[in-house]
């Protein structure tokens, strides 16, 4: 632009090129209201996480306390606290950030108000990059992830793919990588400097969340480490006749004595001579059997090693005679189970018996009823030869705890509140088996629990939410509802006690 020669409009053509500059360099107040907006959603998100984890920690502390789960409690509630720990160490760490950008764009506090240069372009590139605050951070998280998956080797196994902890800085728009600081922290407003600490931090709670409800979750089950290495199994044959003989064979290889192995095959102890145990037996039951094998050596490092295994093999069957299983190869405590026999010998000539149950029907087609024990046979004599046929016995399988449509995680507030029970739902089994809530300890925290505690506790007796319908009531987006020590009754009429249901409203 050529200046004219009147000053004037000499000055006028210089205020212009300087307003121009000021434009430019100036950062609108939609996008600082957009990232306040985006901060605000990410702070609120991690108090609604915070507020999960606290009601996963007080569970575990009862657990604790709880005769039947205090031994697994003991080994996973220290792992949980083991990420508490480092979790809110990183977070109070980025809280510092936060503060040190906000005195960098010069902070005040006025009746506890704070107010400092959102638009700043300088303050984050001084403190991240000039400072070094950004290659810090970038340790810091880096290393969290590290110390988090050391917490136990489940937990490296489960997560060290996915553990929500990312330091690689996105691809520009040129294609190309920029390192961690560049990348975040350059010529960054401070506003949006803020934004990007609090997604971190939204970072390192859903990490924690995920961690912990892991150890939650293991409470109740029994851990088995496998390790196949030097381990030898065999057998004399895979299929044989009733009345044959089945030899197993089970041991370690490249035997040494300090390995000190001891064999169980079939829950018995075997005798082991030279490394190798053996186990014999004579086979009946027509049909696929199988044996368990347990061997504990010592290990290289002094620590006992623990391998189980299993031998299968299959017995047949003469004079003609089969049975199949209409459902599955167990018979089921509780419920009616259906079963189709065949004999080739024709029914006048055929007698059919049960031990460890009871039978009905006639013919081909029988319903077994069993009430307890582990196994049951049935015996069928055709034309004068009799065949045994031996069948396991199980407890049905452990339901889940349903709130409407929902067996838990993320649901809607209002439809929560809508709904009047808790129900226990057995998915994806064959039989139509029923079970009935009888009580549980319900944990009320975030959102509309700040002013009365940070967790408030009820119970109820039946599946029916009516003695807590005032605490749902309470209930809004950001609030999390979890049932715990949660008792149902199912058809065999025994009570016991399934994994616990937590919602997170939103």
């Amino acid at each position: 632009m050529a200046l004219p020669k009147e000053p004037r409009q000499k000055m006028i053509n210089l205020m212009y090129l300087v307003l121009t500059a000021l434009l430019a360099l100036n950062v609108s107040s939609e996008i600082l209201n957009a990232f306040k907006v985006v901060d605000t959603s990410l702070q609120n998100s991690s108090s609604n996480l915070a507020a999960a984890n606290s009601t996963l920690y007080k569970s575990l502390t009862d657990k604790l306390s709880d005769p039947q789960s205090a031994i697994n409690a003991r080994i996973w509630e220290p792992k949980a606290q083991a990420a508490k720990k480092l979790s809110d160490e990183l977070n109070t760490y980025i809280d510092g950030l936060k503060m040190e950008l906000k005195k960098a764009s010069d902070l005040t506090i006025v009746d506890g108000k704070e107010s400092f240069k959102e638009d700043n372009l300088d303050a984050a590139t001084r403190l991240f990059d000039t400072q070094g605050k950004g290659k810090e951070l970038q340790d810091k998280l880096s290393a969290y992830k590290i110390a988090m998956l050391k917490i136990d080797p489940a937990i490296k196994e489960k997560f060290e793919k996915t553990l929500p902890i990312d330091v690689e800085p996105p691809v520009g728009q040129d294609g190309t990588k920029k390192d961690f600081t560049n990348a975040y922290f350059h010529m960054t407003p401070t506003v949006a400097g803020l934004t990007l600490l609090s997604k971190f931090q939204n970072n390192v709670k859903n990490a924690e969340n995920q961690v912990v409800t892991f150890c939650h979750s293991k409470i109740g089950e029994v851990v088995v480490h496998m390790d196949k290495v030097g381990v030898l199994t065999g057998q004399n044959a895979t299929y044989l006749m009733p009345g044959q003989e089945l030899v197993v064979t089970a041991g370690v290889g490249a035997y040494s004595s300090s390995a000190k192995p001891k064999i169980s095959i079939n829950g018995s102890p075997a005798t082991v001579e030279n490394g190798q145990g053996t186990y014999k037996t004579t086979v009946s039951g027509a049909g696929e059997h199988s044996v368990a094998i347990n061997i504990a050596y010592t290990g290289e490092d002094g620590k006992e090693v623990l391998v189980p295994s299993v031998v299968k093999y299959t017995v047949g069957t003469p004079g003609g005679a089969a049975i199949m299983l209409d459902k599955m190869n167990v018979f089921y405590i509780g419920v009616p189970n259906p079963i189709t026999i065949s004999s080739g010998s024709g029914w006048d000539k055929t007698t059919v018996s049960i031990t460890g149950g009871t039978m009905t029907g006639s013919n081909g087609n029988r319903v077994v009823s069993v009430t307890g024990g582990t196994a049951a046979n049935i015996t069928v004599t055709a034309d004068g030869k009799s065949s045994k046929f031996d069948f396991r016995i199980k407890t049905i399988p452990n339901p889940i705890g349903m709130v409407g449509p929902s067996p838990g995680g993320r649901m809607q507030s209002n439809i929560f509140k809508a709904q009047d029970f808790l129900r226990a739902e057995l998915l994806n089994f064959d039989f139509d088996a029923r079970f009935t809530v009888t009580g549980a300890t319900v944990y009320f925290a975030g959102a509309g629990f700040s002013n009365t505690g940070s967790i408030q506790t009820g119970s109820i007796s039946s599946g029916s939410l009516a003695p807590i319908k005032g605490k749902i009531d309470l209930c809004k987006p950001g609030s999390t509802v979890t049932f715990d020590d949660l008792k149902v009754v199912g058809p065999d009429g025994r009570t016991r006690t399934i994994p616990p249901v937590s919602f997170v409203l939103f």
